[in-house]
């Protein structure tokens, strides 16, 4: 039986730190309401860094960190809903800042899940013997699509980049993912992209909304901490674990008030979250792998750790991977 396992991590974030006292001079907000509210202290903002290049960045580390050959790359798969173009691909320009070629690479765009849909897009080529090693990046540059005078977004998210090494394994690493989502519930969360412009339009176009972030806090809040809940649920049932077989959970890194509900209604020891948002913020495709990294770097981790990484997004979107740490 083919199995794939995370043999690397990566990550990079931009220099620029935004504390929240910057923000108050932007917004009516203080440092004590933002944190009370969200657990976030600062963030990083990209300061002329593309997507592509952060991406690129956190790629490179990931690869050295595995100790192989960039060759062996024979797929990448990148998060995010930031991308520098439409076309080409994120993906596709990492592979040429990588100076690979002939290999697939393509975008997934699932909001904050993307990099746990990437991760189990990857996890099915691999135990379907189509690729042997690949590259599963989330990144976003949300600088560029956050209104910076709205109070009630402009302090929520960050910029950076989180990456992966999946490679086959003789050994179970990826144990399963879950996924699912809900189009219904889109006007929740949402980015708006191009709208509709022609000359062959016979009526006017009222659908040319600001392509910025928008969010209705409370339906997401309530939203988040049901299907995180549902989603650790499902895994472990899968799996035909418990909790009590679990050593830590990486969740997406969106408000410490979602994470402390889950965290009292799931009866898990807050010690068990790996959590770095006071200092990252909300990063999207890019939290669960920053997370990761760090954490692994830490040495917060041991061969035979189970962990569950969880999350939910717009789209609505939500998943849950889980996996022993078999590095």
């Amino acid at each position: 039986m083919v199995y794939s396992k995370i043999i690397s991590t990566g990550a990079y974030v931009p220099a620029r730190i935004v504390k929240n006292d910057e923000l108050s001079k932007m917004v009516e907000t203080n440092d004590e309401w933002i944190t009370s509210r969200t657990g976030i202290k600062e963030r990083r903002i990209s300061s002329g860094e593309k997507t592509y290049q952060i991406a690129a960045k956190a790629a490179k580390k990931a690869i050295k960190n595995a100790g192989i050959d960039k060759e062996e790359i024979d797929m990448i798969i990148l998060a995010t809903i930031t991308p520098d173009f439409f076309m080409p691909s994120t993906a596709n320009l990492v592979q040429a800042e990588l100076g690979l070629d002939d290999i697939p690479s393509f975008d997934v765009t699932a909001g904050c899940t993307g990099f746990i849909y990437g991760l189990q897009i990857a996890d099915q080529f691999i135990k379907s013997k189509q690729s042997k090693t690949i590259l599963v990046i989330g990144v976003e540059v949300l600088s560029k699509v956050i209104d910076w005078s709205d109070r009630n977004t402009c302090v929520l998210f960050g910029d950076g980049a989180g990456a992966v090494i999946l490679k086959n394994s003789s050994q179970e690493g990826i144990i399963c993912t879950y996924t699912g989502s809900q189009g219904d519930l889109q006007e929740r969360l949402t980015l708006p992209a191009v709208p509709l412009k022609n000359p062959f339009l016979h009526i006017p176009n009222n659908n040319g909304r600001p392509s910025n972030i928008s969010m209705n806090g409370k339906e997401i809040f309530q939203f988040a901490t049901r299907i995180m809940i549902k989603s650790i649920s499902q895994v472990l049932n899968k799996s035909n674990l418990s909790m009590d077989d679990i050593d830590y959970i990486v969740p997406h890194q969106a408000n410490i008030r979602i994470i402390d509900y889950v965290a009292r209604t799931l009866k898990i020891e807050r010690e068990k979250f790996i959590i770095n948002l006071d200092r990252f913020g909300n990063t999207s495709s890019a939290s669960i792998p920053l997370a990761l990294d760090e954490a692994h770097k830490k040495k917060i981790f041991y061969p035979g750790n189970r962990i569950i990484m969880v999350a939910f997004g717009g789209g609505l979107t939500w998943g849950a991977a889980l996996l022993n740490w078999i590095m």
